[in-house]
Protein backbone atom coordinates (compact mmCIF):
# COMPACT_ATOMS: atom_id res chain seq x y z
CA UNK A 1 0.00 0.00 0.00
CA UNK A 2 1.27 3.62 -1.02
CA UNK A 3 1.93 6.29 1.60
CA UNK A 4 -0.92 8.30 0.24
CA UNK A 5 -3.55 5.06 0.06
CA UNK A 6 -2.09 4.08 4.11
CA UNK A 7 -3.17 7.76 4.81
CA UNK A 8 -6.39 7.68 3.79
CA UNK A 9 -6.98 4.49 5.26
CA UNK A 10 -6.73 5.71 8.73
CA UNK A 11 -8.78 8.47 8.25
CA UNK A 12 -12.64 8.72 9.11
CA UNK A 13 -13.41 8.41 5.70
CA UNK A 14 -12.05 4.51 5.65
CA UNK A 15 -14.44 3.24 8.26
CA UNK A 16 -17.16 3.31 5.33
CA UNK A 17 -20.02 5.14 5.45
CA UNK A 18 -22.69 5.54 8.53
CA UNK A 19 -25.63 2.97 7.89
CA UNK A 20 -29.44 3.28 8.90
CA UNK A 21 -32.78 1.90 8.30
CA UNK A 22 -35.06 3.39 4.97
CA UNK A 23 -37.11 4.56 8.06
CA UNK A 24 -34.80 6.68 9.81
CA UNK A 25 -33.79 8.30 6.49
CA UNK A 26 -37.08 9.56 5.19
CA UNK A 27 -37.07 11.22 9.37
CA UNK A 28 -34.01 12.79 8.20
CA UNK A 29 -35.16 14.36 4.68
CA UNK A 30 -38.36 15.40 6.19
CA UNK A 31 -36.71 17.08 9.16
CA UNK A 32 -34.32 18.52 6.35
CA UNK A 33 -37.42 19.88 4.35
CA UNK A 34 -39.10 21.26 7.11
CA UNK A 35 -35.64 22.98 7.80
CA UNK A 36 -35.66 24.15 4.26
CA UNK A 37 -39.26 25.79 4.40
CA UNK A 38 -38.19 27.40 7.91
CA UNK A 39 -35.02 29.66 6.65
CA UNK A 40 -36.45 29.40 2.68
CA UNK A 41 -33.05 27.45 1.42
CA UNK A 42 -33.58 26.25 -1.91
CA UNK A 43 -32.58 22.76 -2.84
CA UNK A 44 -33.47 22.27 -6.50
CA UNK A 45 -32.30 24.05 -8.88
CA UNK A 46 -34.76 25.58 -11.62
CA UNK A 47 -34.31 24.28 -14.94
CA UNK A 48 -33.27 27.16 -17.15
CA UNK A 49 -30.29 27.27 -14.83
CA UNK A 50 -29.53 23.52 -15.30
CA UNK A 51 -29.86 24.19 -18.58
CA UNK A 52 -27.70 26.67 -18.59
CA UNK A 53 -24.85 25.60 -16.57
CA UNK A 54 -24.71 22.21 -18.84
CA UNK A 55 -24.40 24.35 -21.77
CA UNK A 56 -21.38 26.58 -20.35
CA UNK A 57 -19.74 22.89 -19.94
CA UNK A 58 -19.61 22.03 -23.64
CA UNK A 59 -16.48 22.84 -25.88
CA UNK A 60 -14.30 23.90 -22.76
CA UNK A 61 -11.19 23.41 -24.72
CA UNK A 62 -11.91 25.10 -27.49
CA UNK A 63 -13.02 28.04 -25.24
CA UNK A 64 -10.14 28.16 -23.33
CA UNK A 65 -8.20 27.69 -26.46
CA UNK A 66 -9.64 31.30 -27.41
CA UNK A 67 -8.98 33.02 -23.91
CA UNK A 68 -5.54 32.02 -23.85
CA UNK A 69 -3.80 34.85 -25.81
CA UNK A 70 -5.90 37.54 -23.71
CA UNK A 71 -4.49 35.83 -20.96
CA UNK A 72 -1.37 35.37 -18.35
CA UNK A 73 -0.42 31.79 -19.66
CA UNK A 74 0.92 29.88 -16.34
CA UNK A 75 0.38 26.35 -17.18
CA UNK A 76 4.00 25.41 -17.47
CA UNK A 77 4.05 26.84 -13.07
CA UNK A 78 4.25 24.11 -10.82
CA UNK A 79 0.94 24.31 -9.59
CA UNK A 80 -1.86 21.88 -6.91
CA UNK A 81 -4.42 22.26 -4.90
CA UNK A 82 -4.83 20.78 -1.54
CA UNK A 83 -8.39 19.70 -0.47
CA UNK A 84 -10.58 16.98 1.97
CA UNK A 85 -10.39 13.94 0.71
CA UNK A 86 -14.46 14.19 0.27
CA UNK A 87 -14.19 17.75 -1.75
CA UNK A 88 -16.02 17.65 -5.08
CA UNK A 89 -14.82 20.71 -6.52
CA UNK A 90 -11.42 22.33 -6.25
CA UNK A 91 -11.73 25.67 -6.32
CA UNK A 92 -8.03 27.34 -5.32
CA UNK A 93 -4.83 26.06 -6.24
CA UNK A 94 -0.90 27.55 -5.08
CA UNK A 95 1.98 27.90 -6.63
CA UNK A 96 5.29 28.97 -4.86
CA UNK A 97 8.93 30.10 -5.73
CA UNK A 98 12.02 31.35 -3.46
CA UNK A 99 13.94 34.29 -4.82
CA UNK A 100 17.22 36.16 -3.37
CA UNK A 101 15.22 38.68 -1.53
CA UNK A 102 11.18 38.25 -1.93
CA UNK A 103 9.15 34.95 -1.54
CA UNK A 104 6.67 34.80 -4.80
CA UNK A 105 3.28 32.86 -3.84
CA UNK A 106 0.33 32.50 -6.23
CA UNK A 107 -2.92 31.73 -5.36
CA UNK A 108 -5.15 30.73 -8.29
CA UNK A 109 -8.77 31.13 -8.00
CA UNK A 110 -11.23 29.52 -10.46
CA UNK A 111 -12.67 31.86 -12.64
CA UNK A 112 -16.58 31.73 -12.15
CA UNK A 113 -17.53 34.82 -13.71
CA UNK A 114 -16.06 33.92 -17.07
CA UNK A 115 -19.41 31.49 -16.48
CA UNK A 116 -21.55 32.89 -14.35
CA UNK A 117 -22.20 36.71 -14.56
CA UNK A 118 -25.01 39.81 -13.95
CA UNK A 119 -27.07 38.82 -17.22
CA UNK A 120 -27.32 34.94 -16.56
CA UNK A 121 -29.91 32.85 -14.76
CA UNK A 122 -26.74 30.91 -12.57
CA UNK A 123 -26.13 34.66 -11.24
CA UNK A 124 -29.83 35.17 -10.24
CA UNK A 125 -30.06 32.27 -8.52
CA UNK A 126 -26.35 33.01 -6.77
CA UNK A 127 -27.84 35.86 -5.03
CA UNK A 128 -30.72 33.72 -4.28
CA UNK A 129 -29.14 31.30 -2.11
CA UNK A 130 -26.13 33.54 -0.89
CA UNK A 131 -24.05 30.61 -0.41
CA UNK A 132 -23.67 26.83 0.17
CA UNK A 133 -25.24 25.06 2.69
CA UNK A 134 -22.98 22.30 4.53
CA UNK A 135 -25.41 20.33 6.73
CA UNK A 136 -24.06 16.73 7.72
CA UNK A 137 -24.37 14.32 5.17
CA UNK A 138 -25.86 16.87 2.72
CA UNK A 139 -25.00 19.62 0.72
CA UNK A 140 -26.79 22.24 -0.53
CA UNK A 141 -25.29 24.19 -3.72
CA UNK A 142 -24.78 27.91 -4.53
CA UNK A 143 -24.21 26.90 -8.07
CA UNK A 144 -25.00 24.24 -10.16
CA UNK A 145 -22.80 21.24 -9.45
CA UNK A 146 -22.12 20.17 -12.96
CA UNK A 147 -20.39 23.62 -13.55
CA UNK A 148 -18.72 23.65 -10.06
CA UNK A 149 -17.65 20.28 -10.20
CA UNK A 150 -16.12 20.24 -14.04
CA UNK A 151 -15.14 23.77 -15.50
CA UNK A 152 -14.82 25.59 -12.40
CA UNK A 153 -13.07 22.93 -10.76
CA UNK A 154 -8.75 23.01 -11.00
CA UNK A 155 -8.70 19.45 -12.09
CA UNK A 156 -4.80 18.46 -12.28
CA UNK A 157 -4.09 17.66 -15.99
CA UNK A 158 -6.67 19.88 -17.12
CA UNK A 159 -6.27 23.87 -18.39
CA UNK A 160 -8.25 25.85 -16.58
CA UNK A 161 -9.44 29.60 -16.40
CA UNK A 162 -8.43 31.08 -12.95
CA UNK A 163 -8.03 34.44 -11.49
CA UNK A 164 -4.66 34.89 -9.74
CA UNK A 165 -3.51 36.62 -7.08
CA UNK A 166 0.18 37.04 -7.41
CA UNK A 167 2.13 38.03 -4.13
CA UNK A 168 5.85 39.36 -4.13
CA UNK A 169 6.22 39.54 0.27
CA UNK A 170 9.41 41.00 1.51
CA UNK A 171 11.47 37.79 3.01
CA UNK A 172 11.59 39.70 6.43
CA UNK A 173 8.35 41.18 6.80
CA UNK A 174 6.55 39.42 4.27
CA UNK A 175 4.85 42.30 3.82
CA UNK A 176 3.28 43.07 0.46
CA UNK A 177 6.35 43.94 -2.06
CA UNK A 178 3.49 43.77 -4.89
CA UNK A 179 0.60 42.16 -5.57
CA UNK A 180 -1.01 41.58 -9.33
CA UNK A 181 -4.47 40.49 -10.08
CA UNK A 182 -4.97 38.89 -13.16
CA UNK A 183 -6.74 36.28 -15.34
CA UNK A 184 -4.74 33.28 -16.20
CA UNK A 185 -4.83 30.11 -17.90
CA UNK A 186 -3.15 26.96 -14.97
CA UNK A 187 -2.99 23.80 -15.05
CA UNK A 188 -2.82 22.07 -11.71
CA UNK A 189 0.21 19.24 -11.67
CA UNK A 190 -1.59 17.21 -8.60
CA UNK A 191 -4.83 17.04 -6.34
CA UNK A 192 -3.71 16.64 -2.87
CA UNK A 193 -6.18 15.69 0.05
CA UNK A 194 -4.53 17.24 3.51
CA UNK A 195 -2.83 13.43 5.08
CA UNK A 196 -1.41 13.71 1.53
CA UNK A 197 -0.03 16.92 1.73
CA UNK A 198 1.11 15.52 5.27
CA UNK A 199 3.07 12.76 4.20
CA UNK A 200 4.76 14.77 1.31
CA UNK A 201 6.36 16.97 4.11
CA UNK A 202 7.83 13.99 5.55
CA UNK A 203 8.76 12.47 2.63
CA UNK A 204 11.87 14.10 1.11
CA UNK A 205 11.66 12.12 -2.10
CA UNK A 206 7.90 12.36 -2.74
CA UNK A 207 6.81 15.01 -6.12
CA UNK A 208 6.29 18.41 -4.44
CA UNK A 209 8.12 17.64 -1.05
CA UNK A 210 10.16 20.60 -1.54
CA UNK A 211 7.08 22.97 -2.79
CA UNK A 212 5.21 21.69 0.14
CA UNK A 213 8.33 22.36 2.60
CA UNK A 214 8.75 25.79 1.12
CA UNK A 215 4.91 26.67 1.21
CA UNK A 216 4.85 25.68 4.84
CA UNK A 217 7.95 27.49 6.36
CA UNK A 218 6.18 30.06 4.77
CA UNK A 219 2.74 29.99 6.26
CA UNK A 220 4.29 29.03 9.43
CA UNK A 221 5.84 32.19 9.60
CA UNK A 222 2.83 34.46 8.17
CA UNK A 223 1.03 32.18 11.14
CA UNK A 224 3.29 33.40 13.77
CA UNK A 225 3.33 37.29 12.75
CA UNK A 226 -0.47 37.26 12.62
CA UNK A 227 -0.46 35.99 15.91
CA UNK A 228 2.29 38.56 17.45
CA UNK A 229 0.20 41.27 15.81
CA UNK A 230 -2.91 40.18 17.59
CA UNK A 231 -4.82 37.69 15.50
CA UNK A 232 -6.94 35.53 17.41
CA UNK A 233 -6.49 31.45 16.97
CA UNK A 234 -8.60 30.08 18.10
CA UNK A 235 -7.47 26.34 17.04
CA UNK A 236 -3.63 26.01 18.16
CA UNK A 237 -3.57 22.48 16.78
CA UNK A 238 -4.29 22.88 13.66
CA UNK A 239 -2.18 20.65 10.99
CA UNK A 240 0.64 21.78 8.64
CA UNK A 241 -1.90 21.26 5.47
CA UNK A 242 -4.65 23.40 6.75
CA UNK A 243 -1.91 25.82 8.01
CA UNK A 244 -0.75 26.05 4.52
CA UNK A 245 -3.98 26.72 2.82
CA UNK A 246 -5.69 28.87 5.30
CA UNK A 247 -2.58 31.15 5.48
CA UNK A 248 -2.01 31.67 1.73
CA UNK A 249 -5.83 32.02 1.35
CA UNK A 250 -5.68 34.69 4.25
CA UNK A 251 -3.04 36.75 2.61
CA UNK A 252 -4.51 36.65 -0.80
CA UNK A 253 -8.11 37.58 0.53
CA UNK A 254 -6.16 40.32 2.24
CA UNK A 255 -4.42 41.49 -0.64
CA UNK A 256 -7.69 41.36 -3.58
CA UNK A 257 -9.16 43.79 -0.89
CA UNK A 258 -5.96 46.40 0.12
CA UNK A 259 -5.71 46.47 -4.02
CA UNK A 260 -9.47 47.49 -4.20
CA UNK A 261 -9.51 50.00 -1.26
CA UNK A 262 -6.16 51.65 -1.55
CA UNK A 263 -5.29 51.15 -5.28
CA UNK A 264 -8.56 51.24 -6.99
CA UNK A 265 -10.27 53.61 -4.26
CA UNK A 266 -13.78 51.02 -5.46
CA UNK A 267 -16.60 49.57 -2.98
CA UNK A 268 -16.25 46.09 -2.51
CA UNK A 269 -18.01 43.39 -0.43
CA UNK A 270 -15.83 43.79 2.51
CA UNK A 271 -16.09 41.60 5.58
CA UNK A 272 -16.30 43.25 8.81
CA UNK A 273 -15.85 42.10 12.05
CA UNK A 274 -17.08 44.14 15.15
CA UNK A 275 -15.36 43.78 18.83
CA UNK A 276 -16.87 42.75 21.71
CA UNK A 277 -17.34 45.64 24.18
CA UNK A 278 -14.37 45.79 27.14
CA UNK A 279 -16.68 44.03 29.87
CA UNK A 280 -17.72 41.56 27.40
CA UNK A 281 -13.97 40.31 26.90
CA UNK A 282 -13.45 40.80 30.75
CA UNK A 283 -16.21 38.77 30.97
CA UNK A 284 -14.94 35.76 28.73
CA UNK A 285 -11.01 36.24 30.36
CA UNK A 286 -13.03 36.18 33.54
CA UNK A 287 -14.58 32.28 32.72
CA UNK A 288 -11.31 30.92 31.12
CA UNK A 289 -9.27 32.09 34.33
CA UNK A 290 -11.94 30.47 36.11
CA UNK A 291 -11.62 27.17 34.76
CA UNK A 292 -9.77 24.54 36.13
CA UNK A 293 -5.98 23.94 35.21
CA UNK A 294 -6.31 27.31 33.07
CA UNK A 295 -4.11 30.33 33.34
CA UNK A 296 -3.84 33.30 31.43
CA UNK A 297 -0.48 34.39 31.27
CA UNK A 298 -0.41 37.94 33.45
CA UNK A 299 1.42 40.19 30.46
CA UNK A 300 -1.00 39.27 27.89
CA UNK A 301 -4.45 40.90 29.65
CA UNK A 302 -3.92 44.32 27.61
CA UNK A 303 -4.87 42.69 24.45
CA UNK A 304 -7.97 39.61 24.72
CA UNK A 305 -7.21 38.16 21.75
CA UNK A 306 -3.65 37.78 22.87
CA UNK A 307 -4.42 36.65 26.17
CA UNK A 308 -6.83 34.04 24.43
CA UNK A 309 -3.73 32.34 21.91
CA UNK A 310 -1.81 32.18 24.84
CA UNK A 311 -4.02 30.28 27.14
CA UNK A 312 -5.25 28.36 24.09
CA UNK A 313 -1.50 27.22 23.87
CA UNK A 314 -0.51 26.04 27.20
CA UNK A 315 -4.48 24.90 28.67
CA UNK A 316 -5.26 21.27 29.23
CA UNK A 317 -7.00 19.83 25.89
CA UNK A 318 -10.07 18.97 28.20
CA UNK A 319 -10.70 22.74 28.18
CA UNK A 320 -9.95 23.68 24.59
CA UNK A 321 -13.72 23.40 24.03
CA UNK A 322 -14.89 25.63 27.01
CA UNK A 323 -12.18 28.32 26.15
CA UNK A 324 -13.24 28.15 22.70
CA UNK A 325 -17.08 28.45 23.42
CA UNK A 326 -16.14 31.40 26.33
CA UNK A 327 -15.08 33.67 23.48
CA UNK A 328 -17.36 32.51 20.72
CA UNK A 329 -20.54 33.91 23.47
CA UNK A 330 -19.11 37.13 23.57
CA UNK A 331 -18.38 37.72 19.57
CA UNK A 332 -20.55 39.58 17.95
CA UNK A 333 -21.59 38.38 14.37
CA UNK A 334 -19.18 39.02 11.24
CA UNK A 335 -21.36 41.06 8.57
CA UNK A 336 -20.58 42.04 4.64
CA UNK A 337 -20.48 45.61 4.15
CA UNK A 338 -19.48 47.70 1.30
CA UNK A 339 -17.50 50.12 3.60
CA UNK A 340 -14.55 48.15 5.56
CA UNK A 341 -13.70 50.79 8.07
CA UNK A 342 -14.31 49.18 11.63
CA UNK A 343 -12.18 46.36 10.02
CA UNK A 344 -12.33 42.41 11.11
CA UNK A 345 -11.62 42.37 15.06
CA UNK A 346 -11.02 38.62 15.50
CA UNK A 347 -8.50 38.78 12.46
CA UNK A 348 -7.19 42.34 13.67
CA UNK A 349 -7.13 43.53 9.98
CA UNK A 350 -7.98 46.96 9.18
CA UNK A 351 -9.28 45.71 5.93
CA UNK A 352 -10.69 42.22 5.04
CA UNK A 353 -13.15 40.39 2.50
CA UNK A 354 -12.84 37.16 0.98
CA UNK A 355 -12.18 36.41 -2.61
CA UNK A 356 -10.78 32.50 -2.63
CA UNK A 357 -14.35 30.82 -2.88
CA UNK A 358 -16.33 31.64 -5.56
CA UNK A 359 -18.06 28.54 -5.83
CA UNK A 360 -19.53 28.92 -2.65
CA UNK A 361 -19.71 32.11 -1.26
CA UNK A 362 -22.10 35.16 -2.89
CA UNK A 363 -19.37 38.22 -1.49
CA UNK A 364 -16.38 36.33 -3.12
CA UNK A 365 -18.43 35.61 -6.81
CA UNK A 366 -18.97 39.50 -6.34
CA UNK A 367 -15.66 40.67 -5.45
CA UNK A 368 -14.51 38.46 -8.22
CA UNK A 369 -17.20 40.62 -11.00
CA UNK A 370 -15.60 44.15 -8.94
CA UNK A 371 -11.97 42.71 -9.82
CA UNK A 372 -12.86 42.13 -13.17
CA UNK A 373 -14.87 45.16 -13.91
CA UNK A 374 -13.75 47.44 -11.81
CA UNK A 375 -16.93 48.15 -11.40
CA UNK A 376 -19.54 47.97 -8.31
CA UNK A 377 -23.23 46.53 -8.81
CA UNK A 378 -25.79 49.30 -7.79
CA UNK A 379 -27.62 47.64 -5.61
CA UNK A 380 -24.21 46.29 -3.59
CA UNK A 381 -25.59 47.67 -0.22
CA UNK A 382 -28.74 45.05 -1.04
CA UNK A 383 -26.25 42.31 -1.53
CA UNK A 384 -24.10 42.48 1.25
CA UNK A 385 -26.98 42.18 3.84
CA UNK A 386 -28.66 39.43 1.77
CA UNK A 387 -25.00 37.49 1.95
CA UNK A 388 -24.94 38.25 5.76
CA UNK A 389 -28.57 37.07 6.25
CA UNK A 390 -28.17 33.93 4.30
CA UNK A 391 -25.28 32.85 5.66
CA UNK A 392 -27.14 33.62 9.55
CA UNK A 393 -30.23 31.15 8.29
CA UNK A 394 -27.60 28.20 6.93
CA UNK A 395 -25.44 28.34 9.97
CA UNK A 396 -28.74 27.91 12.02
CA UNK A 397 -30.17 25.22 9.62
CA UNK A 398 -26.93 23.86 10.34
CA UNK A 399 -27.16 23.81 13.82
CA UNK A 400 -30.35 22.32 14.35
CA UNK A 401 -29.98 20.08 11.58
CA UNK A 402 -27.10 18.38 14.01
CA UNK A 403 -29.41 18.71 17.53
CA UNK A 404 -32.12 16.65 15.16
CA UNK A 405 -29.18 13.91 14.02
CA UNK A 406 -27.80 13.82 17.93
CA UNK A 407 -31.76 13.35 19.36
CA UNK A 408 -32.21 10.29 16.60
CA UNK A 409 -28.91 8.73 17.82
CA UNK A 410 -26.39 9.91 15.16
CA UNK A 411 -23.15 11.53 15.94
CA UNK A 412 -23.05 14.63 13.03
CA UNK A 413 -19.38 14.26 13.11
CA UNK A 414 -19.13 10.26 12.10
CA UNK A 415 -22.18 11.62 8.99
CA UNK A 416 -20.33 14.48 8.03
CA UNK A 417 -16.82 12.60 7.79
CA UNK A 418 -18.31 9.20 6.47
CA UNK A 419 -21.71 9.94 4.92
CA UNK A 420 -25.02 7.28 5.02
CA UNK A 421 -26.07 5.01 3.71
CA UNK A 422 -29.51 3.21 3.63
CA UNK A 423 -29.75 -0.37 4.33
CA UNK A 424 -32.81 -2.80 5.17
CA UNK A 425 -33.81 -2.70 8.61
CA UNK A 426 -32.59 -5.92 10.06
CA UNK A 427 -28.60 -5.06 9.08
CA UNK A 428 -29.60 -1.63 10.41
CA UNK A 429 -30.31 -2.66 13.54
CA UNK A 430 -27.53 -4.20 14.15
CA UNK A 431 -25.03 -1.34 13.55
CA UNK A 432 -27.16 1.42 15.28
Amino acid sequence: MSDDAQAEAGTAEGQGPVEISEDLARHLDNKRDELFEKFEIRDEFPSAVLDEAEARTEDVQAEIEDEIDDRTDLRDLTTWTTDPIDAQDFDDAISIEEREDEYVLWVHIADVTHYVHPDSAMWEEAVERSNTVYLPGYTIHMLPPVLAETVCSLVPNEERLAHTVEMHLDKEHLGYENIEIYKSVIESDERLTYSQAENRLDDPDAPLHEENKLVHELADQMHEQRKEDGSLVLNPSRDRAHTIIEECMLKANKAVTHTLMWDRGVEAMYRVHPQPSPDEWSEALREIQDLDGVSIPGDTWDDPRKAVNATLEEAPGRQLDKIQWAVMKVMPRAKYMNDPFGGHHALNFEIYGHFTSPIRRLSDLINHWIVYQNDVPENLIELCDRASDKQKDAEQCEREYKQFLQEVSLDPMAVNNRGIEVVDESKAEKTL
